[in-house]
């Protein structure tokens, strides 16, 4: 192909059909995708794509392209491509070490900052932090807090610190621990956790950006709460009285969830729903 026809224009017109077809994307979302594949070649801002559609691309930056191209139709996720995610308005560093950042978990950081005094020091522990989306998100929009972020992979705590580092964020620490395991008799006024909650033989595993993540943040035994299991049963131990556990869940957990968070003795017990309208996260708070 010549190099005339390597323009912004046609590659978005071209590669953007071809990915929603091959990774079953919708058009909108396809063409997003390449834009930031070209964003990434380029050094650009989506702007630039569009006041500039009739540049071609040089030999080298197509080749470039073609790399990252076929990497996204051979279904790696975009996130690990570029390497970030942008999350409750954070931009985070992402590799395979760590879970990639979802929308449907702002939901738990939303809630979390409801629980958060305005004007007092509140500690918060954020348990699974992988690449510490919820931790972060937390210590920026909350300075009042003290976050400790947890997690048992010390590859997704570098990544973690790193991004605390990039936001340049002081009131967030990292300490490696098996949930609970390293925590001693620390307490604090609010736990949240993403933690593992697909079950190990669901079908979803084998498909979209999941087949590249850790399989440690995401399965949890046969019906995918053994984790939350752990969790629930632990944390009034590491949980002030009056203080709050929060987590977030599958789709279907929300009843089984807030059974286990009753039977241990937690108080207004509840699901919020996302934007889609599923219960995603169940909490509770420990009797004061």
């Amino acid at each position: 192909m010549s190099s005339l026809s390597h323009t912004i224009l046609k590659i978005l017109s071209s590669d953007t059909l071809r990915l929603a077809s091959v990774l079953s994307l919708d058009v909108s979302t396809a063409r997003i995708e390449v834009q930031c594949l070209l964003q990434e070649v380029l050094h650009v801002q989506r702007a630039y794509l569009i006041a500039y559609a009739e540049r071609c691309l040089s030999d080298s930056e197509f080749t470039h392209y073609c790399i990252l191209q076929q990497r996204r139709l051979a279904g790696e996720p975009i996130a690990y491509i570029l390497g970030t995610r942008e999350f409750f308005g954070l931009n985070l560093k992402v590799t395979p070490a760590t879970l990639i950042p979802r929308p449907d978990t702002e939901l738990l950081v939303e809630l979390a900052i409801d629980r958060i005094p305005l004007k007092e020091p509140c500690t918060v522990l954020d348990m699974g932090t992988g690449s510490g989306a919820i931790a972060l998100a937390i210590a920026h929009a909350c300075p009042q807090a003290q976050v400790l972020a947890c997690d048992a992979s010390a590859a997704a705590l570098a990544v973690a610190e790193e991004n605390a580092r990039a936001l340049c964020l002081t009131n967030v620490r990292f300490v490696q621990s098996d949930w609970f395991a390293s925590l001693e008799t620390q307490q604090f006024a609010l736990i949240v956790s993403n933690p593992p909650y697909i079950s190990a033989d669901d079908p979803h595993l084998v498909q979209g950006d999941v087949r590249f993540e850790p399989v440690s943040a995401l399965i949890s035994g046969p019906d995918g709460l053994n984790d939350i299991r752990q969790i629930i049963s632990q944390a009034s131990n590491h949980l002030q009285p009056g203080g709050w556990l929060m987590l977030e869940h599958g789709y279907d957990q929300a009843v089984q969830v807030r059974s286990l968070l009753e039977t241990t003795k937690f108080e207004a017990v509840f699901s919020a729903c996302d934007l889609a309208g599923i219960e995603r996260v169940s909490g509770g708070r420990k009797i004061a």
